[in-house]
C-alpha cells in the first residue's frame, strides 16, 4: 500500500466522519464495496430533506479507483413518530471505469460580467452516465410570432444520465464545489485513459419483411 493511497484513504473516512452521517456505517459499506481497492479519488455529498415533521438524510459516496467507480447511497427512514425507530437504506454499485460513457460538468456563476480568473463557481452540477439510460425533458414546442396560436406539437431534450450530483456553494460550502469539480477532473481523465471494449459481432438477423399494411409505431410505450 502507497503512501499516497493510504493518505486517500484517510482522506475519504475524513469526509465521512464531517458529513457526520452514521460515519462507522457508511465507512464499513463502502470499503467493503470496494473490495481491497485502493480509491483513487472520492466525493461526499449529503442532502438533508425536509418532509413536514420527519427529516429525511441521503449520502452519496463516490469513489473512483484504478478500474472502477463505486457509488454508494445510503437513506435513512424513520419509523415511528418518536424518532426512536430508524433504519439505513443502503445501495452499491461498481461500474467499470471503462463503461464510462460520459462525464459532464455544468457551472453557475454570479455576477459574470465582474468575472476574474480567481472566481470559482457558485454552483456545480456533475453528471455521470454508463449504462446508456436517457432522460427526456419535454414541453410544448412554440415559434416567434407571439399572436400565433397554432399548435406546434412538443420539443424536447434528450440527456444521457445515470447519476446527477448538485453541489452549490450556498448549500455546501466553496470547498465542497471544488472537492466536486477534482473528483470530475479525476474521473475524466482515468476514463478517457481507458478505451471503450469493442463490442463482439453477433450473428446476423435476417430483415423483418414489409407487408402492404401500414403500422403506425407507438413512441414510449
Amino acid at each position: 500500500m502507497s503512501h499516497l493511497s493510504t493518505a486517500e484513504r484517510r482522506s475519504l473516512d475524513d469526509a465521512l466522519n464531517r458529513a457526520g452521517f452514521y460515519p462507522l456505517l457508511v465507512s464499513d459499506v463502502v470499503h467493503d464495496a470496494l473490495d481491497q481497492r485502493e480509491p483513487l479519488s472520492h466525493l461526499v455529498h449529503l442532502e438533508t430533506h425536509f418532509d413536514r415533521n420527519e427529516v429525511h438524510r441521503h449520502i452519496t459516496v463516490l469513489v473512483l479507483t484504478e478500474d472502477m467507480l463505486v457509488i454508494t447511497h445510503v437513506d435513512d427512514q424513520q419509523l415511528d413518530d418518536e424518532g426512536e425507530q430508524m433504519v439505513a437504506q443502503i445501495s452499491t454499485e461498481s461500474v467499470p471505469v471503462s463503461q464510462i460513457r460520459s462525464v459532464v460538468l455544468s457551472y453557475v456563476y454570479a455576477q459574470p460580467q465582474n468575472y476574474t480568473s480567481a472566481d470559482q463557481a457558485r454552483e456545480l452540477t456533475l453528471a455521470i452516465a454508463w449504462s446508456g439510460g436517457q432522460r427526456l425533458d419535454m414541453g410544448p414546442a412554440g415559434c416567434g410570432d407571439p399572436q400565433c396560436d397554432a399548435d406546434h406539437g412538443y420539443t424536447g431534450n434528450i440527456v444521457q444520465e445515470d447519476i446527477v450530483l448538485r453541489v452549490s456553494a450556498e448549500a455546501d460550502g466553496l470547498q465542497a464545489v471544488q472537492n466536486a469539480k477534482d473528483f470530475a477532473r479525476a474521473l475524466r481523465k482515468l476514463s478517457t485513459s481507458h478505451p471503450e471494449p469493442a463490442a463482439v459481432p453477433g450473428p446476423v438477423q435476417p430483415r423483418p419483411r414489409i407487408g402492404n399494411r401500414l403500422v403506425r409505431g407507438h413512441h414510449g410505450r
